[in-house]
């Protein structure tokens, strides 16, 4: 009888084990993408209207996948002080970020920024590989216009990854990336440490690597009161900087109101100045 007993409270704590564990990382593995990508898709003959001067361009990068990129031109066009490529983060479409192109216009830059396969106009498949692709060449068809020394690379938030990786394969003037991370596996474990993050996420996009290997100047902007890419994640970073780079903590930020405090304004402006 005692024997019985305890076949069956081992048999409840393993159902239980596999209740609370198992069954919520094999939900994860399978909707991964889902929880990570918030596209919006556009039709192929969606027409943008925007506030200011745009080109758009088509990028074929295989026979399945399209790149929609979209030039933000400055008021005086005759006299480009340079270009900034412009990563953007995981929701929505060009769309959305296009207003915070507005900070390069009006120092002068084009800005080039490309939607992410499934994203906007832009087709393809989510894969890892297929975005390297875009960013790869996405820099070739600016440099194409400009030479590399008047290129700067912007990342935001999982667009900060893809810019770190053009900067630490391809010669540019600088890297600037808000609200980084270390990698796509490190914000999973930080909002479920339990589980192996690094054999389960199928995007890795190790971002400390790039940082690494670029050799240009090295800008990053993250709020402390970060509440979807912690601080304190963002913050292992550090040790893959330069000297001579910078990492500014701006008190109080959180992910998507950097740009309203003055500190990013002051060093935004003397990076564009430079």
């Amino acid at each position: 009888m005692e024997v019985r007993k305890k076949r069956k409270s081992w048999r409840f704590w393993l159902n239980l084990f596999i209740l609370l564990y198992c069954i919520p990382g094999i939900v994860f593995y399978y909707i991964q993408d889902k929880l990570l990508f918030h596209p919006k898709a556009l039709p192929a003959d969606y027409a943008f209207h925007f506030s200011r001067p745009f080109d758009e361009f088509q990028l074929p990068l295989n026979a399945g996948c399209t790149i929609d990129v979209v030039r933000f031109l400055p008021a005086d066009t005759s006299r480009i002080k340079g270009s900034v490529i412009y990563f953007h983060g995981n929701r929505n479409n060009i769309e959305h970020y296009a207003p915070l192109t507005k900070i390069f216009t009006d120092h002068g830059y084009d800005v080039w920024m490309p939607d992410y396969p499934g994203f906007g106009k832009s087709t393809g498949e989510l894969k890892e590989q297929l975005f390297y692709q875009m960013a790869n060449q996405v820099y070739k068809l600016v440099n194409s216009r400009i030479s590399s020394d008047r290129i700067t690379v912007y990342g935001k938030s999982l667009g900060t990854g893809f810019a770190a990786y053009v900067a630490s394969s391809e010669p540019v003037k600088q890297l600037v990336l808000e609200t980084p991370y270390y990698s796509i596996p490190d914000i999973v474990n930080s909002y479920a440490p339990i589980y192996p993050t690094g054999y389960m996420v199928n995007f890795k996009v190790p971002t400390y690597q790039y940082l690494s290997d670029t050799k240009e100047p090295t800008t990053i902007f993250h709020g402390t009161s970060d509440g979807v890419i912690f601080y304190r994640r963002a913050k292992k970073l550090k040790k893959f900087l330069k000297p001579s780079d910078q990492f500014c903590s701006i008190e109080g930020g959180k992910h998507n109101n950097l740009f309203d405090y003055p500190v990013y304004k002051q060093v935004m402006d003397s990076i564009l100045n430079h």
